[in-house]
């Protein structure tokens, strides 16, 4: 279980030295929907926007993209951390990128990006930092950043290293997948996930940082390979 005193502090660590690094712009009114009673002065309490989050992280149609998910993908942000631009950026894509999250949905990321569009600004990061990790979250649509995109190729290669777990993980990781979709008929989930994991490895590569393209390539691919033989034999 994902230890949520522990996301909380990342969380403000990491918007605080956000806040360091890109000069705000005053701080909108604060928006309705997220759930915020306004905080005087240009940088509010980190501490609303974290319990925010993780309501929505933890909301129970979820069985993979949950706290343990985010967790795991900001321990893979600190591992790939010296590969991007801009590492904190990345982090806050990461808290973002699921946020809003619907199985039966398929415009989770844009709503995602959007409601980072709404809450950065008023949480006191600059318009120029909040464009960015919106961008970052959007990415995550076809996990396919440009070579000179280093934050990303951060955020993609930490997104998906979950495909390079060892064997009992991974299997975790294909189970709860199948709980978020137990609506999907069986025939109709084994066509559609095997038609995911054919495209995973019709890609030139997997991950794009040096890290990722060492460590993680090879485990992936096997993984993939082993559940594509298993869903269609």
């Amino acid at each position: 279980m994902a230890d949520l005193d522990a996301l909380r502090t990342r969380w403000s660590h990491t918007l605080h030295r956000s806040r360091g690094t890109h000069t705000p712009a005053p701080a909108p009114a604060p928006d309705p929907s997220l759930g915020l009673s306004p905080s005087p002065g240009p940088a509010p309490d980190p501490s609303p926007y974290a319990e925010n989050l993780l309501a929505r992280w933890s909301e129970p149609q979820r069985r993979y993209h949950t706290p343990d998910h985010l967790t795991a993908v900001l321990d893979h942000v600190d591992v790939l951390e010296k590969a991007a631009d801009d590492p904190d950026l990345v982090r806050l894509a990461a808290w973002f990128h699921d946020a809003v999250y619907l199985p039966d949905r398929s415009e989770n990321e844009e709503r995602s990006a959007r409601l980072a569009e709404r809450a950065l600004p008023e949480a006191g990061l600059s318009a120029a930092a909040t464009a960015e990790v919106a961008r970052l979250v959007r990415l995550t649509v076809t996990h396919a950043p440009a070579d000179d995109d280093p934050n990303g190729q951060v955020l993609c290669d930490a997104d998906l290293a979950v495909l390079a777990s060892p064997a009992d993980a991974y299997a975790a990781y294909t189970t709860a997948v199948r709980e978020e979709y137990a609506f999907v008929p069986p025939d109709a989930f084994r066509e559609g996930r095997a038609a995911i994991l054919r495209q995973l490895l019709d890609l030139p590569r997997l991950f794009h940082t040096p890290h990722g393209t060492r460590e993680w390539e090879g485990p992936a691919r096997h993984n993939l390979t082993n559940e594509l033989t298993l869903l269609t034999s």
